[in-house]
């Protein structure tokens, strides 16, 4: 049967041999750069939330939640956000419908989420439900560079325009985060990308996300022995 909720009808559902844990995807419509689509963010949380719940018996995968907060991104085209109030309010309502499985585990896809994925999860505990948010801890750099274009590289080859990949902004995130948090991304990085991703590789795509995958399924391994964790990183 299939891993994903939106095929299963209802009565699948409610007939499963025991309580399942709820993956759902976090992305975003945002520019990613020349060279990378605006469902970036959303195609690599999928596939992240995808690989992990076919590794791990008892876990299955939500349709992604597919608009974020990414005001951030506002001065390029084809943007969209609902900013991080709606989000943190969509994401209290949407796990509190979730009363059909064991818990249910955010697969945020998108830095710019990080505040309101939070908020959201202390608000829901307090009301004593079952929730964990999960996010990609990443060495590389920032945006639409060499890391998050060789994860599309693996993910979804055909999408990737490296014949129009050039490097944006390649200077350290903490040195940019002042006049990024004050003017957006496009006053550091015309282009849009923070990083360099001329280098980037499938093969290095795939390395990357064997190891999300490994974190994302540790996370279900602890909380199936009811010790859950965050991967929660700045």
């Amino acid at each position: 049967m299939s891993i994903e909720l939106g095929s299963r009808t209802w009565p699948e559902v409610d007939r499963a041999p025991r309580p399942q844990w709820l993956l759902v995807p976090l992305g975003s419509c945002e520019q990613h750069g020349p060279h990378l689509p605006l469902d970036t963010d959303t195609r690599i949380a999928v596939a992240v939330a995808d690989a992990a719940a076919a590794r791990h018996d008892g876990a299955l995968v939500a349709p992604p939640l597919a608009y974020g907060s990414s005001g951030e991104h506002a001065g390029f085209a084809g943007t969209l956000s609902i900013g991080q109030d709606a989000l943190e309010t969509v994401l209290v309502e949407l796990v509190r419908s979730c009363d059909a499985f064991a818990g249910v585990v955010l697969v945020n896809g998108h830095g710019g989420n990080a505040a309101a994925v939070a908020r959201a999860v202390t608000r829901l505990r307090a009301e004593s439900r079952r929730v964990v948010a999960w996010w990609p801890a990443l060495a590389g750099d920032a945006h639409a560079g060499r890391t998050e274009t060789s994860l599309l590289l693996a993910v979804a080859p055909e999408v990737v325009r490296m014949d129009l990949a050039t490097p944006g902004s390649v200077e350290p995130l903490s040195a940019l985060l002042p006049r990024l948090r004050r003017d957006g991304v496009r006053a550091v990085s015309p282009n849009g990308v923070l990083g360099n991703p001329t280098g980037a590789t499938a093969r290095e795509g795939h390395q990357t996300l064997d190891a999300l995958v490994d974190d994302l399924v540790g996370v279900l391994v602890a909380l199936s022995s009811d010790g859950p964790r965050d991967n929660q990183v700045s």
